[in-house]
């Protein structure tokens, strides 16, 4: 029965997660920094709108929507201001998503990170939720390949360093950049959707609620 079980899986050799909103719940702890620090500055924002506007996007992107948005320029040192804040409240505050641990304590196919945020933010992140011993030496960054999702560079950087065809991957993502460039590299695409699912979601992509749906979805077990 398992073996059946399994041959309705669909087989993969490499599993690419996303960090943010993905793994760990940074992208909750970073919008209330960013709003708090808004406010600060005059700029007033809802939760629900900034996560909407900047989840899963580049920083120098963000700065210049809400640049545009306030009509004036935001302090020079607004970026390094907020990256500091948010790593502060990181170590307070931050904990894994649902599963993550379990999930890839189980996995049994070779697996990786790629995300759009600095090495160094995504080692902390993984360092606090007990994370990083898994992904050690298999961390890949947008700012190493100098391409951010949406575009596909970053995955097909991943899964080049892995050796892994691109068509044999399959990557977890959260957020509509994230899963936009998976779709365009070729790969198999998951999108975690744990309360309602995005209305741009490019329909390419299979919605789970949980982590723990992959092994439902495609063969994990090597």
């Amino acid at each position: 029965m398992v073996k059946a079980m399994r041959e309705n899986l669909t087989p993969v050799d490499l599993v690419i997660f996303d960090c943010d909103g993905t793994l760990v719940d940074s992208e909750t702890v970073a919008t209330d920094v960013m709003i708090e620090y808004l406010a600060e500055l005059g700029t007033q924002l809802s939760f629900d709108e900034a996560l909407s506007r900047f989840k899963g996007g580049r920083m120098a992107d963000c700065v210049v929507e809400l640049e545009a948005m306030r009509g004036q320029p935001l302090p020079g040192d607004f970026t390094k201001i907020l990256r500091e804040r948010i790593a502060h409240n990181l170590h307070q505050r931050l904990q894994p998503i649902e599963g993550a641990l379990e999930l890839v304590q189980s996995l049994r196919v070779p697996f990786c990170l790629a995300s759009n945020g600095p090495l160094k933010q995504i080692e902390l992140s993984l360092g606090i939720t007990g994370l990083l011993p898994y992904f050690e030496g298999r961390i890949y960054s947008a700012y190493e390949v100098g391409s951010w999702k949406p575009a596909p560079d970053l995955f097909l950087h991943a899964a080049g360093k892995m050796g892994v065809e691109p068509s044999r991957c399959a990557v977890v993502e959260d957020s509509i950049p994230g899963v936009q460039a998976g779709v365009a590299a070729g790969m198999l695409v998951f999108a975690l959707q744990p309360e309602q699912v995005e209305p741009n979601l490019p329909k390419q992509a299979k919605v789970i609620s949980r982590l723990a749906e992959l092994h439902d979805h495609i063969d994990l077990a090597g």
